[in-house]
Formats: C-alpha cells, sequence, structure tokens
C-alpha cells in the first residue's frame, strides 16, 4: 500500500521519512483552517496554554529566539511581546503552506523585521553551534520523525544556560479524566476537525493517535537529559491534557 493511502491513524505509529511525508501531506492540507480549529478543538484554551509556556522564558533585550515548528506563528507572535519587541526571533515550520498562514500574520501586524520565517527540518537544523538563547516549540515534537536527533540538534542550537520550552500535549494525571479524554480525543474531535476543515486526509484522525504515542511527562524528561539538557523539569496544564517542559542545557 502507498504512504498516501494509509490513514492519518496510523502515521502516528510511523517513524523517520514515512510520518515526516505523511504529515508534512495531512497539515499542508488544513492549514487555512488550522487557527479556527486549534481554538474549536481546545475550547480556545490554547491561547492561555501558549501564555503559560511563554511565562517559562526569561526577559532579556536582545535574546535570540528559535521558535520550532512554528507553523502559523502564533508563539512567535507571543514570544516577540514578552521579550519587550527588542529581540530577534527565527519561525522554523518544513510545512510551507501553515509558514504562509503565519508570514500574513506577521505581515498584517508589521512584524516581519523581528520575525524571520524559515523552513527547517527539526531534525537537522542549518544553525552553527550555540546560536540561540532560547527555544520554543509548541504542539511540534510529537510530529518529528527522530525525536531524539530532533532534540539533540534543539541541543545543540541553544547557547550554554539556553532554555528550552517545550508545550506538547500529555497524559492526563487523573484515570476518569483520561478516559473522558480519551473520548473526546476518538469520537468527537476528528468528527469536529473533519467537518470544518472539509479534511479528506485523516490528520484529524491521526492528531489524538498521535498523543496517545507521544512520551508521557516522565518519559520526555528522559529524553530530554539523554540528549544532553542539565536540568528537566514539566508543569501539567488543564489536568494534564498538556505539559510544559522546561529543559535547560
Amino acid at each position: 500500500m502507498e504512504n498516501s493511502q494509509i490513514p492519518g491513524k496510523a502515521a502516528s505509529t510511523w517513524t523517520g521519512p514515512a510520518r515526516e511525508q505523511a504529515v508534512q501531506r495531512m497539515f499542508t492540507a488544513i492549514a487555512r483552517f488550522y487557527d479556527l480549529n486549534n481554538s474549536l478543538l481546545s475550547f480556545g484554551l490554547h491561547h492561555s496554554w501558549k501564555r503559560k509556556a511563554i511565562a517559562h522564558i526569561p526577559s532579556y533585550p536582545g535574546t535570540q529566539a528559535l521558535d520550532l515548528g512554528a507553523g502559523t506563528c502564533d508563539l512567535a507572535i507571543l514570544l516577540d511581546r514578552h521579550l519587550q519587541f527588542s529581540s530577534k526571533i527565527v519561525a522554523a515550520d518544513l510545512n510551507v503552506a501553515m509558514l504562509r498562514v503565519g508570514q500574513q500574520k506577521l505581515r498584517t501586524q508589521q512584524l516581519g523585521d523581528r520575525i524571520t520565517c524559515l523552513q527547517m527540518n527539526a531534525e537537522h537544523f542549518t544553525f552553527p553551534d550555540q546560536s540561540f538563547d532560547t527555544v520554543t516549540a509548541g504542539f511540534c515534537v510529537r510530529n518529528v520523525g527522530n525525536l531524539p536527533q530532533a532534540l539533540k540538534e534543539i541541543c545543540r542550537v541553544l547557547k550554554p544556560g539556553g532554555r528550552f520550552v517545550c508545550l506538547e500535549f500529555s497524559r492526563p494525571v487523573s484515570a476518569g479524566f483520561r478516559k473522558i479524554y480519551d473520548w473526546y480525543s476518538f469520537h468527537l474531535l476528528p468528527w469536529i476537525g473533519t467537518v470544518v476543515a472539509r479534511d479528506g486526509t485523516g490528520v484529524y484522525e491521526y492528531l489524538p493517535a498521535s498523543i496517545r504515542n507521544f512520551p508521557d511527562q516522565s518519559r520526555l524528561c528522559g529524553l530530554l537529559k539523554d540528549a544532553g539538557f542539565q536540568t528537566v523539569d514539566y508543569h501539567n496544564l488543564t489536568g494534564g491534557i498538556v505539559a510544559i517542559h522546561v529543559a535547560v542545557k
């Protein structure tokens, strides 16, 4: 069976180029509706989650920052505001369609002089070692083909003492809440997302499956330490639906 014929749910278990290609096809198909569905499917909570993640970054003028998996640039724009409009930010994503939506936001808000959009693979940065003071990633790292390699690259491009703030879906703490969340994720969410985006790629089946297959809070801490980070901590949001991991090089 060709990769393009495999439903989105199956893609969540792949690794390497096959996963990367499938994910890119799916996100290209929904780029125009991504922001709308984010708000609908999270009941608007994603705005609060992103603000709380950014709050873990020291606010120093002149900070060199990389927002990985920037997509439509929401997190990069919040980061610019947090850093007092005085820093240089690179918004990197592999998906061109998502970045185009983000670039339109930057033009509208006249932020193009401080936020630069680049197409880039998280597993193979073109930046020199120790290029950034901080790296952020919002709902991105579970989509990479080789997670350990991507985490090593993030650590490599950070300066000593630099901070990686990772906002990602995780594992709800309460077993009862986890059952409710799973029902919503695997039944209601795919239906709403598919209807709104008029999508036939299976991306809204892929998303909950990718969350279930992603390392939980403790396992991600372990992967970050294996990648070379000295200290790692996490903070659960909304009962553990989402977690903020803060890793310092």
